[in-house]
């Protein structure tokens, strides 16, 4: 299973779907910053702000590309 299967199944079959799938993969993409911006859009969309904040945090701290930090930074002051 693949983090952008889990995205495609979260557009398909609605947030809770993909979110059950992209923590499975938690284990194995815990330092890939994408993997927590896309958890923290999925518990967004859930309106699960607490974490959707933490998890746009992590997302922070794990990117090195500054417009990718700055469209994070967005985000997380969003919710």
């Amino acid at each position: 299973m693949s983090l952008n299967r889990a995205v495609a199944v979260a557009m398909a079959d609605g947030p809770d779907a993909g979110l059950a799938m992209a923590n499975e993969l938690a284990d194995e993409l815990d330092g890939y910053h994408l993997f927590h911006a896309a958890r923290a859009d999925l518990l967004r969309r859930l309106d699960r702000r607490e974490e959707a904040s933490a998890a746009y945090g992590r997302a922070i701290e794990l990117t090195t590309n500054p417009l990718e930090r700055a469209f994070l930074e967005r985000r997380l002051r969003e919710v």
